[in-house]
């Protein structure tokens, strides 16, 4: 998937406008890499187009340890967005690199999170 359809994608699947979906798909990338390990943000970022590649880079080797209300806030606050736009964001941006990436990775992905991620995306791609 290329940029600008995954960026297309994630504003049809978020109720945010559409100045907000670049904003929001930084946010929850960079928020994902502090919650992975960096060698599996790594691994994420080179099935990502280009341009979402250095969001990706983790400030450090190890995972931080937080759940869902965490990620949600910390995406708010990067995205200078609602809570609520934060959730949706981060639902539409997960749902859309499960798509734009294999299946082993989303797995392995989703494997480092909380089981309250599942539910945020929907049910594991099978």
């Amino acid at each position: 998937m290329d940029y600008d359809t995954f960026l297309d994608t994630v504003t049809r699947r978020a109720p945010v406008p559409p100045e907000k979906a670049e904003p929001l798909t930084r946010a929850t990338l960079e928020t994902l890499a502090e919650r992975l390990t960096r060698g599996e943000a790594a691994d994420l970022a080179s099935e990502l187009p280009e341009q979402l590649k250095e969001p990706m880079v983790s400030p450090t080797p190890e995972a931080e340890s937080f759940g869902l209300d965490e990620f949600i806030d910390r995406v708010s606050r990067r995205a200078n967005v609602s809570p609520d736009e934060a959730r949706e964001g981060a639902r539409a941006e997960l749902s859309t690199l499960r798509d734009a990436v294999s299946e082993g990775e989303f797995r392995q992905v989703m494997s480092q999170l909380p089981r309250d991620f599942e539910a945020l995306v929907g049910a594991p791609r099978q």
